[in-house]
């Protein structure tokens, strides 16, 4: 692994504006990956994980959201200050995305293989027949069976596994070396998401390929990931190896996170640990401890009205230091 970052955040802000005035979706996010590293982004809808998807790749709601502050320096160039030409012959190439839901990202009135080709012909300088064979070659290598007659379907004729398995063969075509996965199994069955993540895996070993990837489920981040940012409320709360991530959580609502998942341990009349309460509004929120109001411990006025230092508390373990969240 390489020493210099491959993808670095720093005190990336992002609002939108809305009826009820501009709201803050990310506040100081702060983070960085190497060159084939899986990295987890973990939290609760709306925590913030697919803003900060949305803005690496520069598809923001324009002008609803914009980012107010911060760099997001990709090999060292800050994506932030490319021209829309230039983030596009990035978009695709270097950084591929794998988005939540198939059926949205893929055009229903063209076909499988007019849509792979599309990638190929954006970004390399070939003729539509090699493309097309590089199609197929795409299908194959994400275990669609018959690839040569896939691509002329269409994304309706296919199942939700196989959509997924375009979306991924998609944003891997040109071999990125960042590949950005949101919620990549949330609508498929158990034994799909086994398979969809396995293939990530191989692939990215195949390719070298670093992944964020973007899930609120604890069991896909252990399964898959080298480190992990724990998100919550448009802010990174904790970061650390997973081992170390699961072995020791130090934020509270890190412990409360890992404590919700069912365990085969548990005893029939042992009752699953819930976290109190919802994520709070983003027109609503602390400038200190956000975590606060479902903590269920009392926090002094400043640690509501300051914001914690982002602290190492051992090697390669940050969190955000609330005294009461973290015992600091």
């Amino acid at each position: 692994m390489q020493s210099e970052p491959l993808l670095e955040i720093k005190g990336l802000s992002v609002s939108f504006e809305t009826d009820e005035g501009s709201v803050q979706a990310l506040d100081a996010v702060d983070f960085e990956m190497g060159h084939g590293q899986t990295l987890g982004l973990v939290g609760e809808s709306g925590c913030g994980k697919s803003v900060t998807a949305l803005s690496i790749m520069r598809l923001l709601p324009k002008p609803i959201g914009c980012v107010t502050a911060g760099s997001i320096l990709f090999q060292g160039e800050d994506l932030l200050k490319l021209s829309p030409d230039g983030i596009r012959k990035i978009r695709g190439n270097e950084i591929g995305m794998i988005f939540q839901e198939p059926m949205n990202a893929l055009n229903p009135v063209m076909t499988i293989g007019d849509q792979l080709s599309e990638v190929f012909l954006l970004h390399q300088e070939i003729l539509a027949k090699e493309a097309w064979g590089k199609s197929i070659e795409m299908l194959k290598s994400v275990g669609i069976p018959a690839p040569e007659s896939r691509v002329f379907e269409y994304p309706h004729q296919l199942s939700g596994g196989m959509r997924q398995r375009v979306v991924i063969a998609m944003a891997l075509a040109c071999k990125p070396k960042l590949v950005i996965a949101d919620e990549p199994t949330t609508a498929l069955d158990v034994t799909v998401q086994a398979q969809i993540l396995e293939l990530l895996q191989v692939l990215q070993r195949q390719q070298g390929s670093s992944i964020l990837l973007i899930t609120h489920d604890l069991g896909v981040i252990a399964e898959s990931c080298d480190e992990v940012c724990v998100m919550y409320a448009g802010r990174v709360v904790e970061r650390a190896s997973t081992n170390e991530l699961f072995a020791s959580p130090r934020h509270a609502y890190t412990r409360g996170l890992l404590s919700s998942i069912p365990r085969l341990d548990r005893t029939p009349k042992t009752e699953l640990s819930t976290i109190d309460g919802m994520v709070p509004s983003l027109s609503d929120l602390n400038q200190g401890c956000r975590f606060a109001p479902r903590s269920g411990k009392v926090h002094p006025q400043h640690l509501l009205d300051e914001r914690s230092p982002f602290v190492e508390i051992a090697q390669g373990h940050w969190v955000e230091a609330c005294s009461v969240c973290t015992n600091l």
